[in-house]
């Protein structure tokens, strides 16, 4: 079972972790013994004027140094663990309700207009936005709301992306790496605006100094080094060279506030500068085999992404260093070191800023593909969907299940409609309404590029519409029944327009008396039910399925039904032809204690 991979990876992923904290410990100690050794040895070899000694200290603070860094790649690799076991975790929970806390769950996207995100539980909370997103970029983010939010592609766009998901599934070590290191970037470029500030930052490529100043930042230097050199050859007057530190410490000081201005983008984005640099190689060397080689040839130009960021970071750790007081008096009165690293920087930006937007474009088409692939890695049972461009709509499924249900206890069913309007009749907690936002947001898959739960799917583009979960607005002094009134009246004169639909009510006008509930939603049906159009109607009302016999119009009934066994209430959740002939409001009424 595919459970068992990401189980067995989290126990590896912890085990490793506690190899890599014992190799730790173990560096702190060594370290400890280490600087303890150089102290005493060269106390030793003062005491006796023992060169020999001098030497040994030396050794021992060459280890010193060797064991810092090791214990800092080793806390990399640690880092780099404890991702990989949140990424895991993460996949281990989507196999129970585990998900429904994860943080990530698109409600910033939803609007008063985006309906059906609401109704088809697309994104916000237990949405399939939180169930599969993969992004952590706000490029990624955005790109997978707008694949579940936008009207259909193309059959041949929703092709190509249907390869690049089927590509990135088949990798699964690859795509779980990718997972780690996005897992890492810093929080704060979690926002849309907070991206577009980094790269306006970035991209801002005013001159940073006239042809006087950067002749004297090249000059100078030279001069002062040579002065000193001079100096301490007798040459000439060490003074001099003197006279120039102290000109160059001057100029450093007098620039202060332009140079760290310049520089503070460098240090806001410091820490995320290398992860990018390892997304960036990840993708880079990895074998793509469809559209994705397209995606990554906008990383690899012109000696790629990677390459380019690590010269970026370089700088940025450049510009860090001079947050040393000591260094900072050392290296601009000998270098002119702010001078140096906003040189160097203003260099990158005019080289390279205006490829970054692309790139990190790019990495957003790679975490949506990360994220529809996400099925792919947890569901045994699921199909890529056929997008067929019919000139009439069409919807057909076998064993099609909801996507959001855990796969062991969801039903699953069967339909094959065309152009066509399904009224759905069924008791009360029968399946009605969970079989509609089957087909809607497999259809929402479908049109993203995404698998489905099905043994097979097929369906033509279509504009969905859908009216479920109606709310009021007091402050617009709507009511249930007239906000539904409304989205009826969308569907209606949208429908003028002869484009595709697929629409989905659920429990039509229910906000009403019967009697004006019949004959609004048998008008309502008449209206919607074109050659243009699939419809689905729930209702409990049964003189609506007699429209198909009376009005002669391409109606078809279907219904869900509950059993009794030993005076308990079942459901077996299937579909099936015609009109429900049982009821069970008497006996939840029963089963609640009101009655």
């Amino acid at each position: 079972m595919k459970i068992d991979y990401f189980k067995n990876s989290l126990a590896k992923a912890h085990l490793d972790e506690k190899v890599c904290l014992d190799r730790i410990n173990r560096i702190t100690f060594l370290r400890f013994a280490a600087f303890c050794s150089m102290i005493i040895i060269w106390a030793f070899g003062y005491d006796q004027q023992n060169r020999l000694c001098y030497f040994l200290a030396m050794l021992c603070l060459g280890y010193f140094v060797y064991l810092i860094k090791s214990q800092q790649k080793l806390k990399n690799t640690q880092r780099l663990l404890k991702s990989r076991q949140t990424v895991l975790q993460q996949y281990l929970d989507r196999f129970s309700k585990n998900w429904h806390a994860f943080t990530e769950n698109g409600k910033e996207y939803l609007t008063e207009y985006t309906t059906q995100a609401k109704d088809l539980d697309l994104l916000g909370s237990a949405s399939l936005y939180q169930y599969i997103c993969a992004a952590y970029t706000a490029y990624g983010k955005q790109k997978l709301s707008h694949a579940l939010l936008d009207a259909p592609q193309t059959p041949t766009s929703i092709k190509k992306r249907q390869q690049a998901v089927s590509d990135l599934a088949r990798k699964q070590d690859l795509s779980i790496d990718l997972q780690v290191l996005l897992n890492l970037l810093p929080a704060k470029q979690s926002t849309l605006a907070d991206s577009e500030k980094f790269l306006n930052q970035i991209e801002a490529t005013e001159a940073y100094a006239g042809p006087v100043l950067k002749f004297f930042i090249s000059v100078l230097p030279i001069l002062t080094v040579l002065s000193l050199v001079c100096g301490e050859l007798g040459i000439f007057s060490w003074q001099i060279g003197l006279i120039f530190l102290f000109v160059q410490f001057s100029l450093s000081g007098f620039f202060y506030g332009k140079n760290s201005s310049f520089l503070a983008p460098l240090s806001s984005f410091d820490q995320q500068l290398k992860m990018y640099e390892q997304i960036f190689y990840t993708i880079e060397k990895a074998a793509f085999t469809s559209p994705l080689q397209e995606l990554q040839s906008k990383l690899t130009k012109d000696g790629g992404a990677c390459k380019k960021i690590r010269k970026l970071y370089r700088i940025s750790e450049c510009a860090k260093m001079r947050g040393n007081l000591f260094f900072y008096f050392l290296a601009n009165s000998l270098f002119l070191w702010d001078f140096q690293c906003a040189l160097h920087f203003t260099k990158w930006k005019q080289d390279t800023a205006q490829d970054v937007r692309i790139w990190l474009d790019t990495l957003g088409e790679f975490e949506l593909t990360l994220s529809l692939a996400v099925l792919c890695r947890i569901k045994d049972n699921y199909v890529f969907p056929t997008i067929t461009d019919s000139n009439s709509p069409i919807v057909q499924a076998i064993d099609l299940s909801h996507v959001l249900l855990e796969e062991n206890s969801a039903i699953a069913n069967s339909l094959e409609i065309n152009a066509t309007t399904c009224i759905i009749t069924g008791s009360n907690m029968s399946g009605k309404t969970t079989f509609l936002r089957s087909i809607g947001i497999s259809s929402v898959l479908a049109y993203a590029g995404a698998p489905v739960c099905a043994k097979s799917f097929t369906v033509s583009p279509m504009n969905i519409f859908t009216s479920m979960r109606i709310e009021d607005d007091i402050s617009k002094g709507i009511s249930t029944f007239y906000a539904e009134l409304l989205r009826i009246k969308g569907m209606v004169e949208f429908s003028k327009s002869h484009q595709p639909m697929l629409i989905l009510i659920d429990e039509i006008f229910k906000g009403t008396n019967s009697a004006d509930r019949i004959i609004g939603a048998a008008e309502t049906i008449r209206k919607l039910t074109n050659p243009w159009s699939i419809t689905f109607v729930s209702t409990h009302d049964f003189e609506l399925c007699r429209l198909a016999e009376s009005e002669h119009l391409p109606i078809t009934n279907y219904h869900f039904e509950e059993y009794y066994t030993d005076n308990e209430i079942h459901f077996d959740y299937k579909l099936k032809p015609g009109q429900c002939q049982t009821t069970n409001a008497k006996y939840l009424l029963k089963m609640a204690g009101i009655l």
